[in-house]
């Protein structure tokens, strides 16, 4: 899953949410255009609380979620 330029979609919360169910764990890349307007611990922070999951590490380009029980 990649976040560009149109930052955070309802489309890719849909498929986040998706995969959490199957697996507890998963990688989000954030490309360099999705940071023109915002700072990587913002996208990731929105990601988790729309999602319902928790941001576990932001390293680089890459936000890991974890599933939430």
């Amino acid at each position: 899953m990649w976040i560009g330029k149109r930052g955070v979609t309802e489309n890719q919360i849909r498929e986040i949410e998706k995969q959490l169910k199957k697996k507890r764990l998963i990688k989000v890349k954030i490309l360099k255009s999705a940071l023109v307007n915002q700072k990587r611990e913002d996208i990731a922070e929105k990601l988790a609380e729309k999602t319902r999951s928790r941001a576990v590490d932001v390293r680089g380009l890459i936000v890991t979620l974890s599933k939430t029980d």
